[in-house]
Protein backbone atom coordinates (compact mmCIF):
# COMPACT_ATOMS: atom_id res chain seq x y z
CA UNK A 1 0.00 0.00 0.00
CA UNK A 2 2.97 2.33 0.33
CA UNK A 3 3.04 2.92 -3.45
CA UNK A 4 -0.64 3.98 -3.58
CA UNK A 5 -1.11 7.71 -4.09
CA UNK A 6 -4.33 9.50 -3.17
CA UNK A 7 -6.50 10.50 -6.13
CA UNK A 8 -6.02 14.22 -5.57
CA UNK A 9 -2.24 13.93 -5.89
CA UNK A 10 -2.38 11.70 -8.97
CA UNK A 11 -4.84 13.87 -10.91
CA UNK A 12 -2.59 16.88 -11.58
CA UNK A 13 0.53 15.01 -12.78
CA UNK A 14 -1.67 12.79 -14.90
CA UNK A 15 -3.08 15.87 -16.64
CA UNK A 16 0.44 17.11 -17.40
CA UNK A 17 1.45 13.68 -18.75
CA UNK A 18 -1.32 13.76 -21.36
CA UNK A 19 0.30 16.80 -22.98
CA UNK A 20 3.63 14.98 -23.26
CA UNK A 21 2.21 11.85 -24.89
CA UNK A 22 -0.44 12.20 -27.64
CA UNK A 23 -1.60 8.59 -27.18
CA UNK A 24 -2.23 9.20 -23.47
CA UNK A 25 -4.01 12.42 -24.38
CA UNK A 26 -6.30 10.58 -26.81
CA UNK A 27 -7.09 7.84 -24.32
CA UNK A 28 -7.82 10.34 -21.54
CA UNK A 29 -9.90 12.59 -23.80
CA UNK A 30 -12.10 9.62 -24.66
CA UNK A 31 -12.50 8.51 -21.05
CA UNK A 32 -10.29 5.44 -21.32
CA UNK A 33 -7.65 4.25 -18.89
CA UNK A 34 -4.07 4.77 -20.02
CA UNK A 35 -2.92 1.18 -19.63
CA UNK A 36 0.16 -0.24 -21.31
CA UNK A 37 -2.12 -2.45 -23.43
CA UNK A 38 -4.21 0.50 -24.58
CA UNK A 39 -1.08 2.50 -25.39
CA UNK A 40 0.39 -0.44 -27.32
CA UNK A 41 -2.72 -1.12 -29.44
CA UNK A 42 -3.60 2.50 -30.18
CA UNK A 43 0.05 3.38 -30.78
CA UNK A 44 0.45 0.53 -33.27
CA UNK A 45 -2.69 1.43 -35.21
CA UNK A 46 -1.83 5.14 -35.28
CA UNK A 47 1.66 4.25 -36.55
CA UNK A 48 0.05 2.26 -39.40
CA UNK A 49 -2.88 4.48 -40.44
CA UNK A 50 -3.19 3.14 -43.98
CA UNK A 51 -3.63 -0.48 -42.87
CA UNK A 52 -6.62 -2.27 -41.44
CA UNK A 53 -6.09 -5.37 -39.33
CA UNK A 54 -8.19 -8.35 -38.34
CA UNK A 55 -8.04 -9.29 -34.68
CA UNK A 56 -5.65 -12.15 -35.46
CA UNK A 57 -3.39 -9.95 -37.62
CA UNK A 58 -3.26 -7.30 -34.91
CA UNK A 59 -2.47 -9.86 -32.23
CA UNK A 60 0.33 -11.33 -34.37
CA UNK A 61 1.75 -7.87 -35.13
CA UNK A 62 1.71 -6.86 -31.48
CA UNK A 63 3.16 -10.11 -30.14
CA UNK A 64 6.61 -9.33 -31.52
CA UNK A 65 6.44 -5.69 -30.41
CA UNK A 66 6.22 -6.17 -26.66
CA UNK A 67 7.54 -8.33 -23.89
CA UNK A 68 4.04 -8.09 -22.40
CA UNK A 69 1.88 -10.29 -24.63
CA UNK A 70 -1.81 -9.46 -24.98
CA UNK A 71 -4.17 -12.36 -24.65
CA UNK A 72 -7.01 -12.77 -27.14
CA UNK A 73 -9.79 -11.67 -24.79
CA UNK A 74 -7.98 -8.56 -23.55
CA UNK A 75 -7.32 -7.52 -27.13
CA UNK A 76 -10.97 -8.10 -28.12
CA UNK A 77 -12.21 -5.99 -25.20
CA UNK A 78 -9.69 -3.24 -25.86
CA UNK A 79 -10.50 -3.08 -29.57
CA UNK A 80 -14.19 -2.93 -28.70
CA UNK A 81 -13.68 -0.01 -26.28
CA UNK A 82 -11.47 1.90 -28.73
CA UNK A 83 -14.10 1.40 -31.44
CA UNK A 84 -16.99 2.48 -29.19
CA UNK A 85 -15.33 5.82 -28.40
CA UNK A 86 -14.46 6.48 -32.06
CA UNK A 87 -10.70 5.98 -31.97
CA UNK A 88 -10.89 2.95 -34.25
CA UNK A 89 -12.95 2.25 -37.32
CA UNK A 90 -14.39 -1.25 -37.51
CA UNK A 91 -15.41 -2.53 -40.93
CA UNK A 92 -16.97 -5.84 -41.72
CA UNK A 93 -15.97 -7.10 -45.15
CA UNK A 94 -18.01 -9.22 -47.55
CA UNK A 95 -16.88 -12.38 -45.73
CA UNK A 96 -18.01 -10.93 -42.38
CA UNK A 97 -14.44 -10.49 -41.19
CA UNK A 98 -13.98 -7.49 -38.91
CA UNK A 99 -11.09 -5.19 -39.71
CA UNK A 100 -9.84 -2.38 -37.47
CA UNK A 101 -8.03 0.80 -38.38
CA UNK A 102 -7.13 4.02 -36.61
CA UNK A 103 -9.84 6.62 -37.20
CA UNK A 104 -8.40 10.10 -37.73
CA UNK A 105 -10.61 12.68 -36.03
CA UNK A 106 -10.78 14.85 -39.15
CA UNK A 107 -11.99 12.08 -41.44
CA UNK A 108 -15.68 11.47 -42.08
CA UNK A 109 -15.24 8.83 -44.78
CA UNK A 110 -12.64 6.09 -45.04
CA UNK A 111 -12.68 4.83 -48.64
CA UNK A 112 -11.21 1.38 -49.18
CA UNK A 113 -11.17 -1.46 -51.68
CA UNK A 114 -11.97 -5.06 -50.71
CA UNK A 115 -10.68 -7.72 -53.12
CA UNK A 116 -13.17 -10.54 -53.52
CA UNK A 117 -10.40 -12.92 -54.56
CA UNK A 118 -7.50 -12.44 -52.10
CA UNK A 119 -9.57 -10.56 -49.46
CA UNK A 120 -6.94 -7.84 -49.17
CA UNK A 121 -8.31 -4.56 -47.85
CA UNK A 122 -6.59 -1.52 -49.38
CA UNK A 123 -7.12 2.16 -48.59
CA UNK A 124 -8.18 4.33 -51.50
CA UNK A 125 -7.23 7.67 -49.96
CA UNK A 126 -4.28 8.23 -52.29
CA UNK A 127 -6.05 6.77 -55.35
CA UNK A 128 -9.02 9.12 -54.83
CA UNK A 129 -6.91 12.12 -53.81
CA UNK A 130 -8.28 14.32 -56.59
CA UNK A 131 -11.84 13.58 -55.45
CA UNK A 132 -11.15 13.58 -51.70
CA UNK A 133 -12.81 16.95 -51.15
CA UNK A 134 -15.98 15.81 -52.94
CA UNK A 135 -16.04 12.55 -51.01
CA UNK A 136 -15.53 14.36 -47.70
CA UNK A 137 -18.29 16.84 -48.55
CA UNK A 138 -20.71 14.03 -49.47
CA UNK A 139 -19.88 12.20 -46.24
CA UNK A 140 -20.38 15.36 -44.19
CA UNK A 141 -23.75 16.03 -45.87
CA UNK A 142 -24.93 12.48 -45.17
CA UNK A 143 -23.83 12.67 -41.54
CA UNK A 144 -25.42 16.09 -41.02
CA UNK A 145 -28.71 14.83 -42.51
CA UNK A 146 -28.70 11.87 -40.11
CA UNK A 147 -27.77 14.11 -37.14
CA UNK A 148 -30.80 16.28 -37.89
CA UNK A 149 -32.90 13.12 -37.47
CA UNK A 150 -31.31 12.42 -34.07
CA UNK A 151 -28.60 9.90 -34.97
CA UNK A 152 -25.31 10.27 -33.07
CA UNK A 153 -21.67 9.17 -33.14
CA UNK A 154 -21.47 8.34 -36.84
CA UNK A 155 -18.74 7.69 -39.35
CA UNK A 156 -19.10 6.68 -42.96
CA UNK A 157 -17.56 3.53 -44.42
CA UNK A 158 -17.08 3.73 -48.17
CA UNK A 159 -16.25 0.26 -49.52
CA UNK A 160 -15.62 -0.67 -53.11
CA UNK A 161 -15.64 -4.41 -53.74
CA UNK A 162 -14.20 -6.23 -56.73
CA UNK A 163 -10.99 -7.92 -57.86
CA UNK A 164 -7.69 -6.13 -57.26
CA UNK A 165 -5.11 -5.50 -59.99
CA UNK A 166 -2.77 -8.21 -58.69
CA UNK A 167 -5.49 -10.89 -58.71
CA UNK A 168 -6.84 -9.73 -62.06
CA UNK A 169 -3.35 -9.88 -63.61
CA UNK A 170 -2.68 -13.25 -61.95
CA UNK A 171 -5.95 -14.67 -63.26
CA UNK A 172 -5.19 -13.33 -66.77
CA UNK A 173 -1.65 -14.73 -66.68
CA UNK A 174 -2.76 -18.18 -65.55
CA UNK A 175 -5.39 -18.46 -68.31
CA UNK A 176 -3.05 -17.13 -70.99
CA UNK A 177 -5.29 -14.12 -71.67
CA UNK A 178 -3.64 -10.74 -72.24
CA UNK A 179 -3.51 -8.50 -69.17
Amino acid sequence: MASFKPTTQATHPRHEDTHADPIDALLSAHGLRRTSAARLVLGWLLAHPETSYTHAQLQAALSGDSAEALDRVTLYRLIDRLTQVGLLLCRVDANRVRRYQAMPASVQAMPHFECQSCHRDSPLSSALKANAVDLERAAQNAIEALKSLGYQGMSLDFAVRGVCVDCANGASASTGAPA
